[in-house]
């Protein structure tokens, strides 16, 4: 990760940074000597958070409270960015509903696309304009090893992670040109509050979680090297490899999906 500053700038934004994975990137951005802008919807989690990261590492932190599934997110972005000069942005922000796909409330389905695809697709634009506009930058996508086939149980999260993956790679041909580096971050299960409160405990490491740390370096050094997607993980990217190599489409799905209920379906509690 040495020179992200002299590559992009002083200042990075991760959307998604009270938590998780979000905190993992916001981590390493500091100790790399980036400035950082943390935005999230909890102001509290926010701010200690901030704290704390303000105390390990010498660079300012600022934070923007933020709900980036909201109608008029960019209004408020910019409002609190002012004319900070952001050089690399990280799309963490991430809502996730595990159920079948009707028994999903049109409240749940709604909210995970308006923070995966809807903030997504307004943050790419409205950093991609500053940073083509410099001359240089950088986005990290998160995106999901669902996304690459259907799953029953997480339908509408994995949809929105395959156009999270899309959108990135188009980022990374049209924008790269122009000096904009743009990398998909494709993680499989990762030892996040979210993973923790969703997933079973005795069922946890059948997933062979990742540490977020682990990704989040990963990614910042695959940045502007590799992509424009990278899978963090060899047993992650050997598994996908033979799934969309080897296997019938059909198969692949029947797999994922049976791996899935088995481990979030109480129908299956075994």
């Amino acid at each position: 990760m040495a020179g992200l500053v002299e590559r992009y700038g002083t200042w990075a934004l991760v959307a998604g940074a009270s938590e998780g994975m979000g905190a993992a990137f916001a981590e390493e951005l500091a100790a790399a000597g980036m400035s950082v802008v943390l935005v999230a919807r909890r102001a509290d989690k926010l701010e200690a958070f901030a704290e704390a990261l303000a105390a390990r590492h010498p660079v300012q932190v600022r934070t923007l409270a933020l709900d980036l599934g909201h109608p008029d997110v960019l209004t408020h972005l910019a409002d609190g960015l002012g004319d900070l000069d952001v050089g690399l942005m990280v799309y963490n922000a991430c809502a996730s509903f595990i159920g079948e796909f009707l028994d999903l409330t049109i409240a749940q389905k709604q909210a995970t696309i308006d923070v995966n695809v809807r903030g997504a697709t307004l943050l790419t634009t409205f950093f991609g304009e500053r940073m083509v506009a410099r001359g240089r930058g950088a986005m990290i996508l998160l995106s999901s090893l669902s996304c690459f086939q259907g799953s029953a149980m997480v339908g509408i999260y994995a949809a929105t992670k395959a156009f999270d993956l899309i959108l990135g790679e188009v980022l990374w041909e049209e924008l790269g040109p122009k000096g904009v580096d743009v990398l998909v971050c494709v993680a499989g299960a990762t030892l996040t509050p979210n993973f923790m409160d969703q997933t079973p405990e005795r069922k946890r490491a059948t997933a062979m979680p990742m540490v977020p740390e682990d990704v989040a370096r990963g990614a910042l050094a695959a940045l502007g090297r590799k992509g424009p997607t990278w899978i963090p993980g060899f047993v992650n990217r050997m598994v996908q490899g033979v799934l969309q190599r080897c296997v019938p489409r059909r198969t692949a799905v029947r797999f994922i999906s049976g791996n899935t209920r088995k481990m979030y379906d109480p129908g299956r509690d075994r």
